[in-house]
């Protein structure tokens, strides 16, 4: 999986196209779980740590929001981790994911970088402005941004 997704972000591939509409879907869909993840990667960076249980939270939610084996996730990290080195802004992740999440789904997506934040019980400014940028990106009003802070905080029963 990880050369196939190497070879469809790069475009280098010269093979005939089986089916063009499914080719394309599964690029949108391979695009879609790298800007997830590295979406996810940049919050966990954020306070200059990318602790065990940031990346747990991480390998958790992508298996789950894209129901994606242990090997394929790990892959996926890994390729995020890259395209994040090559990318100059955090913008055309967001701009991935909103072509294709709902509201609702940005929300899903808000609540689990939420959570990693508080893997560690705290809050530091830069997670803090990252989160507000990221939700910003997303399209998400200010108000649902701190309501998805808040429902995330009650159920981490952090004050």
């Amino acid at each position: 999986m990880f050369e196939y997704l190497k070879r469809i972000l790069s475009n280098e591939s010269n093979e005939p196209l089986k089916a063009e509409n499914a080719d394309k879907s599964d690029n949108h869909d391979k695009q879609l779980q790298i800007a997830t993840a590295a979406i996810f990667i940049e919050m966990a960076k954020a306070d200059g740590e990318f602790s065990d249980d940031e990346r747990d939270l991480i390998i958790q939610s992508l298996k789950k929001r894209f129901n994606l084996n242990e090997q394929d996730i790990h892959e996926l990290i890994e390729l995020s981790k890259a395209k994040l080195d090559e990318s100059i802004s955090l913008y055309e992740f967001s701009n991935t994911v909103n072509e294709h999440f709902t509201t609702d789904d940005k929300m899903v997506l808000l609540k689990n970088l939420w959570r990693m934040i508080y893997a560690d019980k705290k809050l530091n400014r830069y997670e803090d402005h990252l989160i507000k940028m990221i939700g910003g990106m997303l399209q998400m009003e200010h108000k649902k941004i701190i309501n998805a802070k808040m429902l995330i905080r009650k159920e981490l029963n952090i004050e």
